[in-house]
């Protein structure tokens, strides 16, 4: 496992040349779908692959900041963590960096818990709570 401070899920990630655009280089939009993908990685991890098959997650905030570029062929780091977790929501932070350690992105996001059946929002599973607070090392924080 690769190591970047502060995040237990560090995910390396190579920028492809379909990523960057005429500017050359990762476009602004590319970087959520990096970000999706350490962060389904991060979730498989902390909470197994059986996650996936009753996914009941709802993507209902995101922020980016952009720090600076990222080019083709480099290889990025992604960090991922939840550094809080709420009564129906979760937090989680990202960090993107290149690899000479410069601060590409910082990203924070919200998932909230769903029920698709009766299409609204849901307390966090307690199983789910209590494995993302084993992964983090903590104690659960309810917000």
């Amino acid at each position: 496992m690769i190591s970047m401070d502060g995040y237990h899920y560090v995910q390396r990630r190579e920028v492809e040349f379909r990523d960057v655009d005429t500017a050359e280089h990762v476009n602004n939009a590319v970087y959520l779908t990096y970000l999706e993908t350490a962060r389904i990685g991060y979730l498989r991890e902390a909470l197994g692959d059986g996650f996936l098959y009753q996914l009941s997650l709802i993507l209902a905030h995101v922020t980016v900041d952009f720090r600076s570029p990222a080019r083709f062929p480099e290889t990025l780091e992604i960090g991922s963590r939840v550094p809080r977790v709420g009564t129906k929501s979760f937090a989680m932070d990202h960090e993107v960096r290149g690899a000479d350690g410069r601060l590409v992105v910082e990203a924070s996001s919200v998932l909230v818990a769903y029920d698709y059946e009766a299409d609204a929002s849901m307390p966090v599973p307690e199983e789910w709570r209590r494995r993302l607070d084993a992964y983090e090392e903590r104690s659960s924080v309810t917000a």
